[in-house]
């Protein structure tokens, strides 16, 4: 088939939006970087994010002209992949500010577990496509977790408690999208709480420290952030009394009081959303949630319109895995969620988020291409019986 054919059949609508995030976000990373001491240039960080976009796009196109379908029958392939980059880390990973979660290739370093949302998400509606006949049972949703336990205890390990919150986010919203029983759901609820106790409460009393003392006060600081002003609850004061300088219109590019001077930690990754809304306010900050409302909408569109359960599965990981993202990093970001270090799709500085997501959107195209061409089949056939 041609390959005019495959791009007549892309969602052109969601390329827009995901390039117009990515370009949005590079013009916030130079506002937030230009002018921080040490840097060999002033692009220094926007350089490394183009070029981290054009491997992603490259690889987007790829996996977009690769009908999704044959990935299925590598699923276990990719699972004991992915499992073994994670524990590749634990051997030869690089350490970064408390957390070994990188293997460094002299040029270029990966984080597996980003990589890992992607692949789960892969494996897991391979899985459950392979059972979508009967009611879905107890067995199958055990399963499930299963295979999804392993990769996310290995990346909270890292300690990486933020990719981990997101896994078990897509294992969850996969297997609602699935059909499994509320009840499940509800036992599944009283697990998690369950162990949430035992890691906050319970084994810290008899000296096991599941989390580090630093990760505990970003969690919890989102509850009483002014009793450590200038500890654990600095980050987010400071992002708070970034966004709300803002108002409707910002202080204008480069400008932003709190970014430009230093005072916003982390302002190109974890809290790229609060020098946006510093520097663009209000209009800036709705203009990048309506970018990413036509992400979702048209992410949707793919899974209700997809031939497949596998490709519906698909799209509906995707979906959830952005949506789960954004609305973290962004509430962590005003104080209304826990600080997990999640970073903003398409917008926060980082290669391997970037590679990841990009391959997540060629996962939507892949599927959007395969239903367009079976729907451009259906009409030539019918037109002929007419």
């Amino acid at each position: 088939m041609e390959f005019r054919t495959y791009l007549r059949h892309f969602d052109y609508g969601l390329l827009a939006a995901v390039c117009g995030l990515i370009v949005f976000g590079m013009l916030i990373i130079y506002s937030a970087t230009h002018s921080d001491p040490g840097l060999p240039s002033p692009y220094y960080y926007v350089r490394l994010q183009a070029i981290a976009a054009a491997v992603g796009a490259l690889l987007m196109l790829v996996l977009a002209l690769i009908d999704f379908r044959g990935l299925r029958a590598y699923r276990w392939h990719m699972y004991a992949g992915i499992v073994g980059l994670i524990v590749l880390v634990f051997i030869m990973g690089a350490a970064v500010k408390g957390g070994q979660r990188w293997i460094n290739l002299g040029f270029f370093q990966v984080q597996p577990s980003e990589l890992a949302k992607v692949v789960m998400i892969l494996v897991l509606s391979a899985f459950l496509a392979d059972r979508q006949r009967g009611e879905p049972g107890s067995r199958t949703t055990l399963i499930t977790i299963g295979y999804a336990m392993l990769p996310a205890l290995l990346v909270f390990l890292q300690p990486d408690f933020g990719t981990m919150i997101v896994l078990v986010a897509v294992t969850l919203a996969l297997l609602f999208v699935y059909g499994t029983r509320l009840l499940h759901f509800f036992m599944i609820a009283v697990v998690i709480g369950a162990g949430l106790v035992m890691v906050f409460e319970v084994l810290p009393h008899i000296g096991l420290h599941l989390l580090k003392s630093y990760q505990v006060d970003r969690l919890l600081v989102f509850l009483h952030p002014n009793q450590d002003p200038s500890g654990a609850g600095y980050n987010l004061l400071q992002s708070k009394i970034a966004i709300g300088s803002g108002m409707v219109t910002g202080q204008g590019l480069y400008q932003g009081t709190q970014t430009q001077l230093s005072f916003l930690p982390e302002h190109h990754t974890d809290f790229i959303f609060s020098v946006l809304g510093e520097e663009l306010g209000f209009v800036g900050a709705a203009a990048l949630l309506a970018m990413y409302a036509v992400v979702v909408w048209r992410g949707v569109r793919i899974a209700i319109i997809s031939n497949s359960v596998f490709g519906s599965l698909i799209a509906a990981g995707v979906v959830a895995m952005l949506v789960f993202q954004i609305f973290v990093n962004i509430g962590m970001t005003i104080g209304i969620m826990p600080i997990t270090g999640i970073p903003l799709p398409f917008m926060s500085y980082g290669g391997s988020s970037m590679v990841s997501n990009l391959l997540a959107v060629g996962l939507l195209e892949s599927i959007h291409i395969r239903s367009q061409l079976t729907s451009d089949r259906r009409f030539r056939r019918a037109k002929i019986a007419r």
